[in-house]
């Protein structure tokens, strides 16, 4: 310890690569963990505010039955809410834009506060026909407070835009401005009725605040109405829908940040090995003055880990500093923890992956150095004669490999894929080391040439001490990570909205009565001649168990949870609906009568193990009915026609109140504007049934890119990371190789090099460096992305030409830039002190 801090006097010269390696990816890790803490933390902390009370209890498409209200009334104070999707329009019909609408009642809120433009907002709506708005939906229908509105069948007057809704985050993910009004408004714009898709939630505060009793009372209120089909959620999981995202998405994060941190440790590898050089004659010194192995290698573990320390540290400090910047910038979006940002458990689990990382790519290099012999150190012969780690070094540093593995496996929200995404990186480690030796076996077969700058540059790629796997390995697996998200986000865009299928429709219409449906067919064949109409009933259920087993303890595969989460939309069918094959089983007859028969999506089916034959049980409008699953059937979903996972026999639902959902699919007509012509036919259609919900598939899929767009920009901010990891370790190794660059400038201009042939020989070097591994990231980041859009998702793939001409000019700028930044005050090195040693 004495030797190693004296030695450390000098400075940290050649550590600082080092140093960023390791902070970037303790902060990457720390920060992200740090702030899922916290969003949970504030979750918990304002649990009671976010969900409106302790307890929601949701129902779909009906009220609480008295029964059931009374029950609740008798546990604590209440407050009623709905919740739907409208059309709000101009009076004079000029505009019009889906909202996503709630009724409250007079005891809203409950809990929090409601914050308005108007002090006396709340009271306001309660009084008349007023109602409160989100401020971009004045921009959207061009209106200012004061103004009215035409919502279903009334007009209301716009009296103060919403600031804040306490319990906002735990309503339904909303694709149009939020409208606030009564439930008598509600009622007098005639928009519930029956079969009508609304949700209704009754929040309800107990007396005594504490989550035993909170889920004593949820206990009770399932057991004495088994039936009743409501959603229940406590103020400890008051928003499900953000917790699921928000862990995916930290995990996902923290696998990035790792990912850095594991190709910042090939930079932690390089930067010792070259540390260790130019400590050749010190460690000869020991060794010939009697110091034994394992004093050297003593001496500069403690070094290592010292400085790994000091960079941890630093990367601490910077993850600690994450939760205060995320609640600078995600105030009012999501709820962030009023405690300490030290969220210990984070900053715990960033140091230990630190140090692993540190210990599992130093340990190598500093094991070739304690067996090297004194008299090769002082030949500067080092690197041509590092022998094996012993094997007890190598089982360390495979021990160590494994515990860094493991650990990232074990506190990962989703083990199956941390466990693939790990060994997908160990999978490219060792393909990016064959590939730099397939570059220096290839460079090896070229024949003499003639050039003397392009005879220096290949022969650089495969002489001994060769840059090439170091260049490969750090830039690769960065390269490769971008293009695959590059190339995914490209080909979903493209899906999405490019590739719009031929026969999808141009409109969907929602909440069509059964007595109007027939008049608005008459009406839309009518703003629409020549236009396809489908129309199908609709009803929300909600899957209680499959063969007497609870959903909610049904152990589906990740891809089909969403089919037993929550209300899902159905419908009935005398025939096989469009857009589907049997894949098992047998269709019923149009006239079946006798037990109750079910359709299920075949892929769905296989996520949940459902088979034909299989009981099902459903919950409708608060009655539970039991289905046999007479077939599975194959659904195209991209055709994004009207489909449902589950389609019932007619006589299932005979009786029961539904509405009806219709499509709307408009000819292409030559010399026609279809934004005009559907601004058109939304006029007419919302005027004359003012409580149907018309949405433009252009519109939604324009709100689904925008959602896309985001994503894709947070998820390529941190590929990014793993982009600088790869380009510190680049600046790094080609730092380390400047010894032997040194060596081998003096001695060509000693024999008659110009610094022009020495310049041209090390750019055609590195283009060639940086152009195969640019090739590589193009192949690998492919062939991944290619399997997440074919393979997983079951789109068509395109390799897009702007993505693979971005990642070459990356990779040249990269390597030719560090390369010449690196070689230029090698050109000026004095020949003489440098010829001395040789």
């Amino acid at each position: 310890m004495r030797f190693a801090l004296r030695e450390l006097r000098g400075g940290l010269k050649g550590f600082y690569v080092f140093l960023a390696c390791i902070a970037l990816g303790v902060a990457a890790i720390s920060g992200v963990n740090s702030v899922a803490q916290s969003i949970t933390s504030g979750m918990i902390e304002e649990g009671r505010t976010l969900l409106g009370g302790d307890i929601a209890f949701t129902t779909s498409q009906r009220q609480l039955t008295p029964e059931e209200r009374a029950f609740i009334s008798a546990r604590g104070t209440t407050t009623e809410a709905a919740n739907m999707r409208a059309m709000a329009r101009m009076p004079d019909g000029s505009d019009q834009t889906i909202i996503e609408l709630k009724a409250v009642d007079s005891a809203w809120p409950r809990v929090g506060t409601f914050d308005a433009s108007t002090p006396d907002a709340t009271a306001k709506m309660q009084a008349g026909d007023a109602v409160a708005v989100d401020p971009i939906l004045l921009e959207r229908l061009n209106i200012n407070v004061g103004d009215s509105i035409a919502i279903g069948r009334a007009s209301f007057e716009v009296i103060a835009t919403i600031a804040n809704e306490p319990d906002r985050v735990s309503d339904n993910f909303a694709i149009g401005p939020k409208v606030l009004m009564s439930l008598a408004s509600l009622d007098k714009a005639g928009l519930v009725q029956p079969g009508t898709i609304v949700r209704w939630t009754v929040r309800t505060q107990l007396p005594v605040n504490d989550q035993e009793t909170i889920k004593r009372t949820i206990e009770e209120a399932n057991e004495a109405f088994p039936q009743a089909g409501w959603r229940v959620r406590s103020s400890a999981n008051a928003a499900p829908a953000l917790t699921r995202n928000l862990n995916r998405f930290s995990q996902f994060l923290t696998l990035v940040g790792l990912t850095a941190l594991i190709v910042g440790g090939v930079g932690v590898a390089n930067a010792v090995r070259a540390f260790l050089e130019t400590k050749q004659h010190v460690i000869a010194s020991f060794k010939s003055l009697g110091a034994p192995a394992g004093f050297v290698f003593q001496v500069y573990l403690f070094q290592i880990m010292l400085l790994a320390l000091v960079g941890i540290g630093i990367g601490l400090a910077f993850g600690t500093l994450m939760p205060i910047i995320a609640k600078v910038f995600l105030e009012g979006v999501v709820p962030i923890g009023s405690a300490s940002p030290f969220q210990l458990p984070a900053l715990l689990a960033a140091t230990v992956f630190g140090v692993l990382t540190a210990l599992a790519f130093a340990l190598w290099p500093l094991a070739q150095a304690r067996d090297i012999p004194a008299t090769a150190l002082f030949r500067n012969a080092a690197r041509d004669s590092a022998p094996w780690p012993r094997p007890i070094f190598i089982v360390a540093t495979v021990l160590i490999i494994a515990a860094l593995v493991g650990l990232a496996v074990w506190q990962a929200a989703d083990r199956n894929i941390a466990g693939t995404f790990l060994a997908g990186i160990g999978f490219s480690f060792i393909l990016l080391r064959g590939v730099s030796w397939l570059i220096q076996f290839a460079a090896r077969r070229v024949p003499t040439l003639r050039s003397t700058p392009w005879r220096l540059a290949v022969g650089n790629i495969h002489r001994p001490g060769a840059l090439t796997p170091s260049v490969v390995l750090s830039l690769g697996l960065g390269l490769a990570l971008l293009v695959s998200l590059a190339l995914i986000d490209g080909n979903l865009r493209k899906q999405i909205g490019a590739n719009l299928p031929q026969n999808a429709p141009d409109f969907f219409f929602v909440d069509i009565q059964s007595g109007e449906y027939q008049p608005f067919r008459t009406a839309l064949d009518e703003v629409a001649p020549g236009s396809e109409v489908v129309g199908v009933p609709m009803l929300r259920g909600r899957i209680v168990s499959i063969n007497d087993v609870p959903s909610s303890e049904i152990q589906a595969a990740e891809g089909g949870r969403w089919v037993l989460r929550g209300d899902r939309g159905i419908t009935y069918s005398a025939k096989l609906p469009a857009n589907s094959t049997l894949s098992q089983g047998t269709w019923w007859d149009e006239n079946h009568t006798g037990e109750n028969l079910v359709s299920f999506a075949a892929e769905e089916a296989g996520e949940v193990g459902v088979n034909v034959g299989d009981k099902i049980v459903i919950n409708v409008l608060g009655r539970e009915i039991e289905a046999k699953v007479a077939n599975l059937r194959n659904v195209e979903w991209e055709s994004m026609g009207i489909n449902f996972v589950m389609v019932f026999s007619p006589n299932t639902f005979a009786g029961a109140p539904h509405a009806y959902l219709a499509t709307l699919q408009i000819p292409e007509v030559e010399g026609v504007d279809a934004t005009v012509r559907d601004g058109t036919i939304l006029k007419q259609i919302t005027t004359q049934f003012p409580t149907v919900t018309t949405v433009r598939v252009r519109d939604a899929l324009d709100t689904v890119n925008a959602l896309i767009g985001q994503l894709a920009t947070a998820i390529r901010a941190a590929a990014l990371l793993a982009l600088a990891a790869s380009v510190l370790v680049l600046g790094g190794a080609l730092a380390a190789g400047n010894r032997a660059r040194v060596h081998d400038a003096v001695v060509l201009k000693t024999l008659g090099a110009t610094r022009r042939t020495l310049i041209g020989a090390y750019v055609l070097e590195y283009s060639l460096l940086g152009l195969a591994t640019a090739l590589f990231g193009l192949l690998a980041g492919g062939i991944a992305a290619w399997f997440v859009i074919a393979q997983i998702m079951g789109f068509s793939f395109t390799l897009l030409p702007e993505v693979a001409v971005f990642t070459i000019v990356v990779a040249l700028v990269f390597t030719i830039g560090f390369g010449l930044i690196g070689t230029w005050r090698v050109l000026g090195q004095k020949a003489a002190p440098v010829l001395r040693e040789l």
